[in-house]
């Protein structure tokens, strides 16, 4: 599917699932290295009570970072592509059942990258990331060694923007937002999740599934069957989508 439809406005019975890196921020050359404007968590924190607390970011980095970059709003989410989990009734974390392995797998990739000025290893914890946005000409060497321990180790590889993941089996954004749709305050709620990667193709198969809203930001073939540009245009739409759902609620329940 390769839609160029804008996606509708939310009404106020959606369940709201937002990656973080490509769809409300941009890239940079690290992870570690992005900047988020300020306005952001205001504008989340708005739409949280306009949704009556159904909003949640699907990332694949931790929650305690998306926590950092979004403070002082704690969103509910999903960490390390579901790894993870947060929701009204608290934190699960699954990431560790598989430690060994991913230990194994990390000290092979820092035997061969910990002192490459192209190529970073990211340990998530729960994850490895092994990004080579500084050199995209190395993505066959990178992607051959990924794909080589991940099926010596037992994991799971998935191939995002100049950047391949290794993680435990059977954890994706589409299980993770599944997940979510089961528990308060997402319950009988019509999903929508914008997404940019490879990573939220999971995502936006789930929720069409479900009979919600997938959109894809950014160029490139997807599943989803809405798409926005950017991230400002992602913002722009959650901003239009905020000022349609304020209207429509006591001034109370929305005051800033």
């Amino acid at each position: 599917m390769r839609s160029r439809l804008s996606p509708p406005e939310l009404t106020r019975g959606d369940a709201l699932f937002l990656d973080f890196d490509g769809t409300l921020v941009q890239f940079a050359d690290r992870p570690d290295r992005i900047r988020v404007d300020p306005a952001l968590p205001r504008l989340l924190a708005r739409l949280q009570r306009a949704l009556e607390g159904a909003v949640a970011v699907v990332t694949g980095r931790r929650l305690e970072s998306i926590d950092r970059y979004l403070a002082p709003l704690k969103p509910y989410g999903a960490g390390l592509h579901g790894a993870e989990l947060r929701d009204a009734q608290g934190h699960e974390d699954r990431s560790r059942d598989i430690g060994a392995a991913l230990r194994r797998a990390a000290a092979e990739l820092r035997r061969r990258y910990e002192h490459d000025p192209e190529v970073w290893l990211e340990d998530k914890g729960g994850a490895l990331a092994l990004h080579y946005r500084a050199a995209p000409q190395r993505a066959p060497e990178c992607l051959r060694i990924a794909r080589a321990l991940a099926g010596e180790h037992g994991l799971s590889m998935l191939v995002g923007k100049q950047v391949a993941e290794l993680r435990p089996p059977g954890v994706d954004k589409g299980a993770a937002i599944q997940a979510l749709m089961t528990r308060p305050p997402f319950q009988r709620r019509r999903p929508v999740f914008a997404g940019d990667d490879a990573t939220d193709e999971d995502g936006f198969a789930a929720v069409e599934a479900m009979g919600g809203v997938s959109v894809k930001v950014g160029d490139g073939p997807t599943g989803a069957r809405y798409r926005l540009a950017d991230e400002a245009e992602t913002r722009r739409w959650l901003e239009g989508s905020l000022a349609a759902l304020e209207v429509r609620l006591p001034p109370a329940e929305f005051r800033a």
